[in-house]
C-alpha cells in the first residue's frame, strides 16, 4: 500500500485554512468597499454642501447686518470699519459659492442655487445703491431704499438659499440612510461569513486531534513509560501508514529493546557490584600504601634523631684540637636536616595533593633572600657538578609566606632545571621587585617544552612529551602552581623546545589582606608562551 506522508495531510489543512481566510478577508473588503461607496455621497458631496451652504447662510446674514451698521454710523471710522466687514463678507460669500459650484449636484438643488445666486445678485445691486446715496449725502433716500428694494432683494435670496439648504439636509439625510443600510447588510454578510469560517476551522481542528495530536500524545506517553521500564504498555497505530504508524512501530522496536535493556541492566548491576568489591580493595592498598609511608617516615625519624644527637655530642667534644671531628660532625646534621626536611616535603606533597593544601599554609615574615640562598647552596651539594648562578642582590627580600612550602617550591623548579639539563650547562636564578612583587626566576639550557605541552604542563601528572626515559612523575609543577595559589602569587613559563626554559614566580611583598581565621585562596595565572 502507497504510504500516506502526515506532512501532505497538514500541508492541505493549512492550505485549506489560508485560502479561506483570502476568500474571507476578499468578501469583507468588497463588502466594505459597498459601504464606501454608500457613504462617499455623504462624505464628499453632501457633507461640504451642508457645510458651504451653512456658510451661505451665516455670510449674507452677516451681510445683511453689517449693512445695517453701515447705515447707523456715527463717525468715519466705524463707518470704514463697517465698509470694511462687508469687503470682507462678501469675498466669504463668494469663496462659499465657489466651493458649492465645485460640487456635483442632482435637480433640483442647482435650479434652486441658481435662483438664489439671481436674488443675490440683485441684493448686491440694492446693496450698491444704498451706499452710493448713503455716500452722497443722502441719507434719508439710502435708509428708505434698505428698508424696501434692499430689503426685498434679500428676502427673496434668503428664501431660495433655505429652500436650498432644507433640500440639501433632506438628501443627505437620505444618503445617510443608504450608507446606514449598506452598513448593516455589510456587517451582517462578513458575521455570517465569520460563523461558517469558524464552523469549518473547528471541523478542521477536530479533525487533526482526533486524528494527529491524540495519537501523538499516546505515543509520548508511552515514552514516558518506557522511560520508566514500564514495558506493559499497549501501543495503538502500528496498521496506519502515515508517519504516526511509522512511530508507532519505531515504538514497538524501542519496548522491545526496553526489554534487554532491563535485562542487561540486572547483568550489570551484578557486574557493578564486583567492580565495587574491587574498588574497595583498591582503597585498602592505597590506605595501606599511605600508613607505609607514615611508618616508614616514623621510623626514619628515629635513628635520624639519635644520628643527630650523637652528632651533637661530637661538636660539644670539638673544643679539643680535632677540628675535623667539628666538620664531619656538622655534615652529619646537614644530612640529617636535608632528610627530615625531604621527608615533611613527601608527608605534605602527598596531603596537598589529595586537596588539604590550606591545612600545611602557615605564612609568616621572612626574608626571600635568605631563603633562595639556603635552596642554592643545597642544590650545590646534592649535585656538586651543577653549575648554579645565583644573582639575588644584597637587600632583603621581605615577603609573608610559608617557610616550608616556599623552599619546596623552589627546590621543585631547581631540581627540574637540573634533571632536564642532561648536558651539563648553567642554571641561573635570579630575584628582583618589580613594582609590589618579588620576582623570582629560575633559567636553564635543557632540552626545553614542546609548544604543544605548554598549556598543560602544570597540570597533575603532565609531563613533556620530549623526557622519556628521563625518571619524574609529574607532580612538581603542579605543587608548583598550588603553592603559588596559597602566596596570591602568579608563576609564568617561557620554553623554547632544545633551547631551555625560564619559569617566573611573582609573590606579594606584603600579606594579602583576608579576614581573620579565613583561607580565601586566589586564583593563580598560569602563562605560557613558547619562544
Amino acid at each position: 500500500m502507497q504510504p500516506r506522508s502526515l506532512n501532505l495531510f497538514l500541508s492541505l489543512v493549512f492550505l485549506f485554512l489560508f485560502l479561506l481566510v483570502t476568500v474571507l478577508g476578499l468578501f469583507a473588503i468588497e463588502r466594505l468597499s459597498e459601504f464606501n461607496r454608500s457613504s462617499a455621497d455623504v462624505r464628499d458631496i453632501w457633507l461640504p454642501s451642508t457645510r458651504f451652504i451653512g456658510d451661505l447662510n451665516n455670510f449674507t446674514s452677516d451681510f445683511r447686518a453689517a449693512e445695517g451698521r453701515y447705515l447707523l454710523s456715527s463717525t468715519p471710522t466705524e463707518t470704514a470699519a463697517n465698509k470694511n466687514e462687508m469687503e470682507n463678507l462678501d469675498r466669504a460669500v463668494a469663496q462659499a459659492q465657489k466651493g458649492y459650484e465645485g460640487l456635483p449636484h442632482a435637480q433640483p438643488a442647482p435650479e434652486l442655487y441658481d435662483k438664489f445666486k439671481a436674488n443675490w445678485v440683485s441684493y448686491r445691486g440694492a446693496v450698491d445703491r444704498v451706499l452710493q446715496r448713503y455716500a452722497g449725502g443722502e441719507t434719508a433716500e439710502a435708509i428708505d431704499l434698505y428698508r424696501t428694494g434692499s430689503q426685498s432683494a434679500y428676502d427673496a435670496a434668503s428664501d431660495a438659499l433655505e429652500r436650498l439648504t432644507r433640500l440639501n439636509i433632506a438628501s443627505a439625510g437620505a444618503a445617510s440612510d443608504q450608507a446606514d443600510a449598506a452598513y448593516r447588510n455589510s456587517r451582517m454578510l462578513i458575521i455570517l461569513a465569520m460563523i461558517i469560517a469558524a464552523i469549518l476551522v473547528m471541523g478542521a481542528v477536530v479533525y487533526i486531534k482526533r486524528f494527529v495530536s491524540i495519537p501523538l500524545l499516546d505515543l509520548a506517553q508511552g515514552m514516558r513509560r518506557l522511560a520508566r521500564n514500564d514495558t506493559d504498555i499497549e501501543i495503538r497505530g502500528t496498521d496506519r501508514i502515515d508517519e504516526i504508524g511509522e512511530m508507532a512501530r519505531a515504538l514497538v522496536v524501542f519496548r522491545t529493546n526496553a526489554i534487554e535493556l532491563i535485562l542487561s541492566q540486572r547483568s550489570l548491576a551484578q557486574q557493578t557490584s564486583m567492580l565495587e568489591e574491587k574498588l574497595a580493595q583498591e582503597q585498602r592498598l592505597t590506605q595501606l600504601q599511605q600508613d607505609f609511608v607514615s611508618m616508614a617516615s616514623h621510623e626514619f625519624r628515629t635513628p635520624l634523631t639519635v644520628i643527630d644527637g650523637q652528632a651533637q655530642r661530637l661538636i660539644k667534644l670539638g673544643a679539643s684540637p680535632a677540628a675535623d671531628v667539628v666538620e664531619r660532625a656538622g655534615r652529619i646534621r646537614r644530612a640529617v636536616l636535608r632528610m627530615t626536611t625531604v621527608i615533611e616535603a613527601l608527608l605534605s606533597s602527598s596531603s596537598m595533593m589529595d586537596g588539604s593544601a590550606q591545612l600545611y599554609y602557615h605564612p609568616v615574615e621572612l626574608d626571600l633572600l635568605a631563603l633562595l640562598e639556603e635552596v642554592c647552596q643545597l642544590h650545590r651539594e646534592v649535585a656538586p657538578q651543577s653549575r648554579i648562578w645565583q644573582k639575588l642582590g644584597t637587600k632583603p627580600l621581605p615577603v609573608f609566606g610559608d617557610a616550608k612550602l616556599l623552599p619546596q617550591m623552589f627546590g621543585n623548579l631547581i631540581s627540574n632545571a637540573l634533571k632536564y639539563s642532561p648536558d651539563g650547562g648553567v642554571i641561573e636564578i635570579t630575584a628582583t621587585i618589580e613594582g609590589g612583587e618579588v620576582a623570582v626566576t629560575v633559567r636553564d639550557e635543557g632540552m626545553g617544552i614542546p609548544a604543544k605541552d605548554l598549556a598543560g604542563i602544570f597540570g597533575r601528572y603532565n609531563r613533556g612529551s620530549n623526557v622519556s626515559g628521563i625518571v619524574g612523575t609529574g607532580v612538581g609543577l603542579y605543587l608548583v602552581k598550588i603553592v603559588v595559589e596559597l602566596h596570591h602569587g602568579r608563576v609564568t613559563v617561557d620554553s623554547v623546545e632544545g633551547k631551555g626554559s625560564c619559569f617566573t614566580v611573582r609573590l606579594p611583598l606584603r600579606q594579602p589582606a583576608k579576614p581573620e581565621g579565613a583561607f580565601l585562596p586566589k586564583q593563580v595565572t598560569v602563562e605560557t608562551r613558547a619562544g
